[in-house]
């Protein structure tokens, strides 16, 4: 049996600068497990699979793997995936905009110029960590709590916790821990000098099914809801660009907007670097 796949570059800036996606086109036939070995095999921070829609409404369904677990969301599967599914000659119901269907519902996708962005879904949890929730962060993190500038869960899915910092430097200095006894999904912030290319710098840190602590290139999901948090608290204001994976060689460059009525919407380039086939052998 052989399914069609692309590796597609998310946000990077130029060739091999984003964050890599796997897609797998035509999955049925594929079952949970099978899905969970494929991205276990290929080792990216996360492969997707196409299947058919079970909404009316939406334009193609998708299941999102990470290397532990599978996710009801994420970004830069999220625009990865539709680029392929366009390229591949998928034809949106509506103009202008596809629907994704996937764990959390429905997500619109728009075409923003040369370029795809995805409307952020709804936190599922929101609010100021607890104290002790802080100090974990900052001991994973091995800085002080008195840099911890602010706090907040940013949880539309993968379940992130975001720390600010008061400059992008001292989100880049971070040197953060190895190893975690559980799961957990820090995001850190810090805003650039104004004039700056980009306005605010983030890096992810998560847990893998081990515990060690890995850093995520550039992550859409993580983007799309300190987008939301930095818009309600006033530190951003109708569009900014975020960098990311600086730390780890890559050069993400991430577009957040908010339109009229309040919606967030994350983008970037999106490049198709392999096409391919999956050959599995039963």
């Amino acid at each position: 049996m052989t399914k069609s796949f692309k590796l597609v570059d998310v946000f990077g800036t130029a060739p091999f600068t984003g964050n890599p996606l796997a897609v797998v086109a035509d999955a049925e036939g594929l079952s949970t497990d099978d899905m969970q070995r494929i991205t276990r095999w290929l080792n990216l921070s996360e492969t997707t699979f196409l299947l058919p829609t079970t909404d009316t409404l939406a334009d193609y369904r998708v299941r999102i793997f990470t290397l532990a677990r599978e996710l009801p969301f994420a970004g830069h599967p999220t625009l990865g995936t539709c680029h392929a599914w366009l390229e591949a000659g998928g034809t949106p119901k509506r103009a202008g905009v596809i629907v994704q269907e996937c764990g959390v519902g429905l997500v619109e996708v728009r075409r923003d110029n040369n370029r795809l962005a995805f409307a952020a879904p709804p936190l599922i949890r929101s609010g100021m960590p607890t104290e002790v929730e802080i100090l974990e962060v900052a001991d994973l993190l091995r800085i002080d709590r008195a840099a911890i500038v602010d706090a907040q869960w940013v949880d539309n899915g993968p379940g992130w916790i975001a720390v600010m910092l008061a400059t992008a430097a001292d989100v880049l200095a971070v040197e953060p821990a190895r190893h975690h006894s559980r799961r957990i999904d820090i995001g850190i912030v810090g805003p650039h000098p104004a004039g700056s290319d980009a306005a605010f710098e983030i890096r992810a840190i998560f847990s893998d099914a081990h515990g060690a602590l890995i850093e995520d290139p550039v992550c859409g999901s993580l983007n799309a809801s300190v987008g939301q948090w930095l818009f309600a608290s006033g530190r951003a204001h109708d569009r900014y660009v975020a960098a990311q994976g600086s730390c780890i060689g890559r050069d993400g460059r991430i577009d957040v907007a908010q339109d009229g009525n309040g919606q967030v919407w994350v983008g970037g380039r999106t490049t198709t670097m392999f096409d391919g086939q999956v050959r599995r052998e039963r």
